[in-house]
């Protein structure tokens, strides 16, 4: 992806590095200042123009970037958000085979449609 050369191919912009800074906020303070818990990111740049030589690196702050509580949480505005994702199954024929406490076996066949009810 990096380095980005412009239409004429006389400049070029390099990805130097990034550094992720302490956070504003403890998990503590967020909650009591109605904050969100998260560190600032910085990247740093290089443009570099083919044509002198001439080097220019600059340090851009990139945005906050959320961190994960000790539980697993995210503080959003001063509130606790857990994230939980959603697993979507891809359309086919789905077969498994199922052990009861017997142990017998059986198969069983799921059909997930591309679009309506599964079967």
């Amino acid at each position: 992806m990096f380095p980005i050369d412009n239409f004429a191919g006389t400049m070029e912009l390099e990805f130097v590095g990034y550094e992720m800074k302490t956070p504003e906020y403890t998990v503590e303070e967020a909650r009591a200042h109605d904050a969100n818990y998260s560190a600032p990111i910085y990247v740093t740049f290089r443009l570099v123009n083919k044509e002198t030589g001439e080097l220019k690196t600059q340090e851009v702050f990139f945005g906050d970037f959320p961190l994960m509580t000790e539980m697993g949480t995210f503080i959003n505005n001063g509130s606790e958000r857990l994230i939980v994702s959603q697993l979507v199954r891809s359309p086919g024929s789905y077969f498994h085979l199922k052990t009861d406490k017997n142990g017998l076996e059986s198969f069983g066949h799921t059909t997930i449609p591309n679009r309506g009810a599964w079967l």
